[in-house]
């Protein structure tokens, strides 16, 4: 399975939704998150932090390009690259460093980075539907293929 269309109906809605969707990751893959200024990016990351065991605060790395995870299960990096200046920017801040282990690597604006960032694993488009959000998951790899099917089974499991 290489697409599949989730619906969260409010921001807790979401969150439970990131959670799942860590569970269904595996160590080393990226997502990368597409929708307008809130959408529901930076929640669905702080859904899959929580996924991963983290318990504090989770912040839209808006102003600092990045913010690590790494005290978890699998480490985490969160990038937003709205207000980054040039792609080549992310070649000084070493990104390649940050695909290179086992990390989750999540990326926000990623269309802001063409040309120095890999192709991500999954792609997910987070829109406004109503009150709640519509989640388009597409599988860019073999891997994210497994995601998405894992995500549709657990979804068709719980009913």
């Amino acid at each position: 399975m290489n697409r599949a269309a989730f619906f969260a109906q409010d921001e807790d809605a979401l969150v439970s939704f990131g959670r799942r969707l860590a569970g269904c990751l595996g160590p080393g893959m990226s997502v990368f998150l597409r929708g307008e200024l809130g959408a529901g990016k930076t929640t669905l990351v702080r859904g899959v932090a929580r996924g991963l065991g983290h318990t504090q605060a989770v912040k839209s790395p808006t102003y600092t390009l990045v913010e690590p995870y790494e005290a978890l299960t699998v480490p985490l990096y969160h990038f937003d690259l709205y207000r980054l200046g040039a792609p080549e920017e992310l070649e000084f801040m070493g990104i390649r460093d940050y695909f290179a282990g086992e990390a989750l690597v999540f990326i926000e604006w990623p269309e802001r980075g063409e040309g120095f960032l890999p192709a991500p694993d999954l792609e997910i488009r987070l829109a406004a539907e109503g009150m709640g959000r519509r989640l388009d998951v597409r599988a860019c790899s073999e891997r994210g293929a497994a995601s998405v099917a894992a995500l549709a089974e657990e979804r068709a499991l719980s009913g």
